[in-house]
């Protein structure tokens, strides 16, 4: 092969399999290992590269901008002035805000990357004659692959063996009905596999592959959510206050025939201080520091979203296999039908199964054959037909001593079809019925005599126990406010046992009592039920649309291909561990670990993380209007100006340098789903903004009646009063009891006292700003830390009070309702 050749998709389509594989110097044993590395060389990844902006562009960037701007004329101004340390200082604010503004951005994008490399999908290869799971990035032009149901094709390939594949391709031509593939056509990297299992060719990868070339890689992982959204518009709203207030003050200062450039380099000044210019990037690290916390406890996010979405989910739609159950399928029991033998009915049973495709029911029927000691040695395996969800079972043909014959397992309903005018149904139904009692779930077994007439051979009995630990983390959900609602494709009776076993209510509905109802009434039913039998994917959509109208969070399981788009429409999609490609590309969050309590571990450590970013909120809007309205009301009302401009940019660089650390506190989850209250946040900010407010008058007025200061020796005296006060607000704001209900996180502890340190030295020596000694700094701390305590206390009463009435109003809507 040239090493400059490239295939085209026309060419593919056109040639014969032998021309192509010649082309590509493949063989049938797929490529050597050797060989395989040294096209990756050639060719590259098999990965769509994305477009990476020069890291020094990207940290120019942040000097670009209304707020830079404001910094940077503030800063000349400052020079114009000759005011040289105004200038370095307003300088190193400028500086600073880029260089943490670019550290947080990389650190987030840093986090993301790493998830999605976790997300990465794998592909069945066959290299050196033999099949091998491996990266999808890892695939080159002439590898063999085997691609099934609920897969995404790794790469565009030539179909060269197998029956048939139906193929979802909307994503790439906009076509939202599945194409029908058979041998020699192509089929093209990103597209889904619906039904059936074959064989490809690769022959183009990465930016090559028709996906490479036409589309651009979509960042999910950087969905802003409704709480950033939210947040952002608190932003915007600051930003008009500071721009309102401060034009008063500019106003105020033209009146009186102070200096215009003066009053412009502080008006400038107060607003880059006072617009939270950092929330969005902290809220971002914030979330990607979590991002990575859930991916340790085994929880993959794919866009940062969706932690505040699993944070408040009410209701969880859970499947029953594999996530309440422990999906270790093995048979309980064998029934056969007429003059058949149990044997026979696990021959037929393995016949019609595939050990290489690792379904796990095939491997648990293969299992117990070997065990009883059934011999398949004397059959030859022909055309097999995989499971598929419209047919419900398995075909194969077999080539036996006896002649030619078909075998099939599936559903036992499934497998009645198949029979002309069969009397079984009524027994079937009766030993479906017995296995269901006891939570096991029925497979029927069918087999074609020399004749092409199919006969129901048995049922085989399989069982999958519950989770050791489904009891005790269903128990855990409720208590923190989160109902489970057991979803199965199974018997009704298996589903109530199973909920017996695990304490979940055994109140089932089969899909059927609701799906066909008026919405109000289908909406009833689901409501009140512990859990849903008989589903099918679509009924999963159903589902999550109408608890989502009654206002629910709904977090919903899922593994296969059909589940994509209930994992999309619910507010949390879930790709159980072991999930298809095209379900673990539609859900918010994929667990790399089995089980029901992985799942309850991510909603406290998402409740945890939505706690950090409230308590930020709060935190940065409260100093906006302390800071703001205490300054405005001084300049305005007693033509005072508590601060100089260089003192506002300190009291901002000690300020967004301490906030970093955030992202880092230890926070406790709360029992009840978290929701984005728009309402309690600003009235908690405004509440602790306006205290601030009062309490800065009261030292001020202190510190000019009583003490009788000067007027540099006061601006120094309120500098540091604002500082270390204002720190201690974040305490205040991160917890609803009182600032000890628990400890914060070492960094943040640190961060504040380091900056606070620094702050009481700059002003008890003078360093850029007037001294005013160790009693004066003694004195403000004294005066802070008691306000800090009083304020606690009231903040607990609001909480009290807030919470009191916030239940009353859901009360009242309820009884309206």
């Amino acid at each position: 092969m040239s090493t400059d050749s490239i295939i085209s998709a026309d060419y593919a389509r056109k040639a014969s399999v032998a021309d192509l594989m010649n082309n590509l110097s493949s063989i049938e044993n797929g490529l050597s290992t050797s060989e395989a590395e040294a096209r990756l060389q050639q060719y590259g990844p098999n990965e769509i590269l994305e477009k990476k902006v020069n890291p020094l562009i990207k940290f120019l960037g942040y000097f670009w901008g209304t707020i830079p701007w404001m910094i940077e004329a503030a800063a000349i101004l400052s020079a114009i002035l000759s005011r040289w340390d105004d200038f370095a200082i307003i300088f190193l604010l400028l500086l600073m805000n880029g260089v943490v503004g670019f550290w947080q951005e990389h650190k987030a994008d840093n986090a993301i990357e790493l998830l999605k490399e976790r997300l990465a999908p794998t592909a069945r290869v066959l290299r050196d004659g033999k099949w091998k799971g491996l990266p999808s990035g890892e695939l080159v032009p002439g590898d063999i692959v085997r691609i099934r149901l609920g897969e995404i094709v790794p790469a565009d390939i030539k179909l060269i063996e197998g029956d048939f594949l139906q193929v979802d391709e909307s994503s790439l031509t906009g076509e939202s009905l599945p194409v029908d593939k058979k041998t020699s056509d192509v089929a093209f990297s990103g597209s889904i596999v619906r039904q059936g299992e074959m064989t490809g060719l690769v022959f183009a990868t990465g930016m090559n592959t028709y996906f490479g070339r036409t589309a651009k890689l979509v960042e999910l992982a950087k969905t802003p959510s409704h709480f950033q959204k939210a947040v952002v518009k608190i932003g915007d709203y600051l930003i008009i206050l500071a721009i309102v207030l401060v034009t008063l003050v500019f106003i105020v200062a033209t009146l009186r025939h102070e200096s215009l450039l003066q009053t412009l380099q502080f008006a400038l000044v107060l607003v880059v201080a006072a617009i939270p210019a950092a929330l969005p990037a902290v809220l971002s690290v914030t979330m990607a520091v979590g991002a990575m916390q859930l991916a340790k406890k085994e929880a993959i996010v794919s866009r940062l979203a969706a932690i505040e979405e699993m944070a408040g989910v009410d209701v969880l739609c859970s499947d029953k296999t594999g996530t309440i159950t422990q999906n270790a399928i093995t048979v309980a029991e064998v029934v056969p039908f007429e003059d058949f033998t149990e044997k026979d009915v696990l021959l037929f049973g393995t016949l019609a199964s595939r050990e290489e495709n690792g379904d796990l029911i095939d491997i648990a029927i293969i299992k117990k054959s070997k065990e009883d000691g059934v011999e398949t040695g004397s059959y030859k395996f022909g055309k097999f037909q995989p499971f598929d969800p419209v047919s419900k079972m398995t075909q194969a043909e077999i080539e036996g001593p006896q002649g030619s014959f078909r075998a099939a397992k599936g559903a036992p309903q499934a497998i009645i079809s198949l029979l002309a005018n069969s009397t079984a149904g009524s027994l079937v139904d009766q030993k479906v019925d017995t296995f269901a009692s006891k939570g096991y779930r029925a497979l029927g077994v069918a087999s074609t005599n020399s004749k092409g007439a199919w006969s129901y051979v048995g049922l085989i009995a399989l069982q999958d126990p519950p989770r050791e630990d489904s009891a005790e983390t269903i128990k855990t959900a409720k208590s923190l406010g989160v109902r489970i609602k057991m979803v199965t494709g199974d018997h009704v009776a298996i589903a109530k046992e199973i909920a017996r076993m695990v304490g979940l209510g055994t109140d089932i509905e089969p899909a059927s009592d609701f799906i066909d109802r008026p919405n109000e009434e289908a909406t009833d039913i689901i409501e009140k039920a512990d859990g849903f039998a008989q589903v099918f994917p679509e009924h999963k959509f159903k589902i999550v649309e109408l608890l989502q109208a009654r206002g629910h969070i709904v977090g919903m399981t899922g593994d296969g291909v059909n589940d994509a788009p209930a994992l999309k429409k619910a507010d949390a999609g879930i790709a159980v561990s072991g999930a298809t490609d095209a379900a673990k590309s539609a859900a918010a969050i994929v667990l790399t670990r089995p089980g029901l309590s992985v799942i309850i571990d991510t909603i406290k450590e998402s409740r945890k993380i939505f706690q950090r970013m409230n308590s930020y909120a709060t935190y940065r809007i409260a100093e906006t209007i302390r800071v703001l309205f205490f300054i405005t009301l001084s300049i305005v009302i007693f033509n005072f100006y508590p601060l100089t401009a260089l003192m506002i940019v300190l009291l901002a660089l000690l300020n967004d340098f301490a906030i970093m650390s955030i992202a880092y506190d230890r926070a406790e989850y709360s029992q009840k789903p978290d929701r984005w209250r728009m309402s309690s946040v600003m009235g908690m900010a405004l509440f602790l903004g306006l205290i601030g407010t009062v309490e800065s008058f009261g030292l001020l007025f202190f510190g000019l009646d009583y003490l009788h200061l000067s007027k540099e020796v006061l601006q120094s005296f309120m500098y540091l009063k604002l500082s270390v006060a204002g720190h201690l607000i974040i305490f205040i704001a991160r917890t609803k009891g009182h600032f000890w209900s628990y400890r914060p996180g070492n960094l943040l502890i640190g961060a504040v006292l380091g900056t606070q340190a620094l702050a009481t030295i700059i002003a008890v020596y003078g360093l850029l700003i007037p001294p005013i000694g160790w009693n004066l700094a003694a004195m403000v701390w004294i005066y802070v830390i008691i306000v800090f305590l009083i304020i606690d206390q009231l903040k607990v009463r609001y909480f009290k009070f807030f919470d009191e009435r916030l239940q009353f109003m859901e009360k009242l809507k309820w009884i309206k309702t």
